[in-house]
């Protein structure tokens, strides 16, 4: 049977598959719907230094190849994550990987020096950069490399455990990000984050989502996906982590082929909760069925008429 397990940094995980922030709770909501021990790693939503309420509804739309989302980045905060879902962690089976966001530099690090405390078995972090930096006008800081760089070494300061850096599409050139983060001690980056979308009910002419923009995920944005890894992948020398419509094991060998040492599964969730654990399946079908030893040898390994 194939070899699944993955490393990143000092970690090793038992299968390239994890799921993606935003669409599988904290972790501990979908047991009784599918056996998360079987995932190679759980990120969780992310999580702010204060609770959040997020937009206002409509604030998800389904689209003919995916899902337009604006929840805003609704959650407890991080007080009452560390009280209630923390400890469930205890006996959960599998890596958990904390998503934080925040609007200045000083709330992600507050955030993480909350939860860097205490005992957990969060093996690292993953940071949504995608989120406005008040103190320079809403600037996204995954849109500016000196942000990105900044704001991973002040995370690298607080931290031994994994700083991984989810990249936005939604910028001029996403290598010079990805550099950045590596610059500033990230261990990985994961690629990509949701595309800017619309969606309008043409019989209403009203928008659909209540912040007019969203973000759009699901196999529409695959391409997008499988470019920018290729492109991440060939400027650091970190992991990548790859995202967006996978919803096969077919989909999960096109990402690490791209250049994705492991991948994350959203929006396929929400119509099959299980969908983690059958591309699991699959990917061990397709590497038995090619007499591949090792997962991790696809890493990269796609071939280009440029080569």
């Amino acid at each position: 049977m194939t070899d699944l397990r993955i490393k990143i940094g000092d970690i090793t995980f038992s299968n390239p598959v994890f799921t993606a922030s935003g669409t599988f709770g904290y972790g501990t909501e979908v047991s009784d719907l599918t056996d998360v021990s079987k995932l190679g790693a759980i990120v969780t939503k992310s999580v702010t230094l204060f609770p959040r309420e997020g937009n206002p509804p409509p604030r998800v739309v389904e689209t003919p190849a995916g899902m337009i989302n604006s929840i805003g980045l609704a959650n407890v905060g991080v007080e009452r994550y560390i009280r209630e879902m923390i400890p469930l962690y205890d006996n959960i089976g599998t890596k958990v990987i904390m998503n934080i966001a925040g609007t200045t530099l000083e709330e992600y690090c507050d955030v993480l020096e909350k939860v860097e405390v205490i005992s957990s078995n969060i093996c690292g972090y993953e940071i949504n950069i995608s989120c406005p930096n008040v103190k320079k006008g809403g600037m996204q800081f995954g849109v500016d490399s000196s942000m990105t760089e900044a704001l991973t070494a002040e995370m690298r300061k607080r931290t031994e455990r994994l700083i991984i850096m989810k990249l936005s599409p939604n910028v001029t050139d996403i290598t010079s990000i990805a550099k950045a983060a590596e610059n500033g001690g990230a261990d990985a980056v994961s690629a990509i984050n949701t595309v800017v979308g619309m969606s309008i009910d043409s019989e209403t002419g009203k928008s659909q989502i209540y912040t007019t923009y969203g973000g759009l995920s699901g196999p529409a944005i695959k391409p997008i996906g499988l470019a920018t890894v290729h492109k991440v992948y060939q400027s650091v020398n970190i992991p990548v982590i790859g995202l967006g419509g996978i919803t096969t094991g077919l989909d999960a060998v096109e990402y690490l082929l791209a250049g994705a040492v492991a991948v994350q599964v959203g929006t396929a969730t929400f119509r099959h909760a299980d969908a983690g654990e059958q591309i699991i399946n699959e990917l061990h079908q397709f590497g038995d069925s090619k007499s591949i030893e090792k997962i991790s040898s696809l890493t990269g390994a796609v071939k280009t008429y440029t080569k």
